[in-house]
């Protein structure tokens, strides 16, 4: 067997090892361009299915198992139904009503709801900065969500809401995108028991297959004029989103994951909404009000505390994998299937997992 090439001995090696994060956060542009000429759930079908075409190919000539059995196959759907169907969904229907980099930020709060699930099933430790991490999440969130002026009048002499502010709120793209994210973090909390059953890689193709099967169905019985107002950069647009901005991102997460580069990894999950927020200004001329960057800076502090509270701790056990090391290929294998939005991967030497 070739030995692995680590990050360090590639050219262009940093460029490389960001490149998972850029193609994420300018797949969310290039979808939020298209939104005007498509309709979201016909969008959201084609961002899976091609894309799980490809890894099962990809898988084919890696010579992957197929899932076998019906516990295989039962955990498979319940992860499409839930990080596939629900996840792509809310995701496309909120880009219709927000902007691609405000759109990045909610995705990426899903290690909060994945810190909280974890704790509730796993009694996974959080300590004091993933605690902290949690408080400046919340705070970001609503700075983002809620609108500026029920802010400013909560802040000064009390807000005047009726029940229509609050259908307006909870139909906004933002919060769909918070739904999107809660259904990633339920999927991140599902792909544990998905890797008991079958191979993550072949896993991963057939959830997005699956998933996206009911989205394009959805779309066939409430929505029209699906493809007929896309023009050639739109299909070139969605053509990026589906194989940079899915495949091949995910397969250089997943070599750099196999690799061994864990802590590089973690770090590096803020640079998502980064790249969204910095692409969706030049390209989309997308405009955050002042409330709003806050609520962002808040929230990006809160991932990074999140996905590096056991460094910060002083209680970190990361360690290095290599292929004499068997008993840690299964965490890595389960950070191949966590695909729209990568989580904080960290091995520990008492129990392999991967932490949110």
């Amino acid at each position: 067997m070739q030995p692995k090439l680590s990050v360090s001995q590639m050219p262009f090696a940093f460029l490389l090892l960001i490149a998972p994060f850029f193609l994420w956060g300018t797949a969310m542009v290039a979808m939020k361009g298209v939104i005007p000429h498509t309709t979201p759930l016909f969008m959201a079908g084609v961002r899976l299915l091609p894309a799980g075409v490809l890894i099962l190919i990809v898988a084919a000539f890696m010579g992957r198992p197929q899932p076998k059995g019906w516990a295989a196959w039962l955990w498979i759907s319940l992860f499409a139904l839930v990080d596939g169907t629900l996840f792509q969904g809310f995701l496309a229907e909120g880009l219709v009503r927000t902007t691609a980099g405000l759109g990045s930020v909610m995705i990426d709060s899903q290690p909060l709801a994945v810190a909280l699930l974890s704790l509730w099933l796993f009694q996974e430790h959080i300590g004091f900065w993933g605690w902290l991490g949690l408080g400046l999440g919340v705070t970001g969130i609503s700075l983002i969500g809620l609108p500026d002026e029920w802010i400013f009048n909560l802040l000064g002499s009390g807000a005047n809401i009726t029940l229509g502010n609050w259908q307006d709120l909870f139909a906004s793209g933002e919060w769909l995108m918070l739904l999107a994210a809660l259904s990633m973090a339920v999927g991140t909390v599902l792909i544990r028991y998905v890797c008991r059953y079958t191979d993550p890689v072949t896993a991963t193709g057939w959830h997005m297959i699956i998933g996206g099967l009911p989205l394009w169905g959805i779309s066939s019985v409430v929505e029209s004029q699906q493809w007929q107002n896309l023009a050639i950069s739109d299909w070139v647009s969605l053509s990026y989103a589906t194989v940079f901005g899915s495949a091949i991102a995910y397969g250089l997460f997943f070599y750099f994951a196999s690799s061994g580069s864990l802590t590089s990894l973690s770090s590096l999950t803020f640079l998502t909404p980064i790249f969204a927020l910095l692409f969706g200004n030049l390209f989309l001329s997308e405009v955050l009000s002042p409330l709003q960057w806050v609520g962002v800076s808040l929230t990006l502090i809160s991932i990074y505390l999140i996905n590096q509270r056991d460094i910060l701790a002083g209680q970190n056990n990361t360690v290095t994998i290599n292929e004499k090391s068997p008993t840690h290929q299964q965490p890595i294998l389960e950070a191949s299937a966590k695909k729209l939005n990568p989580v904080s991967l960290t091995v520990r030497e008492s129990e392999p997992e991967i932490s949110p």
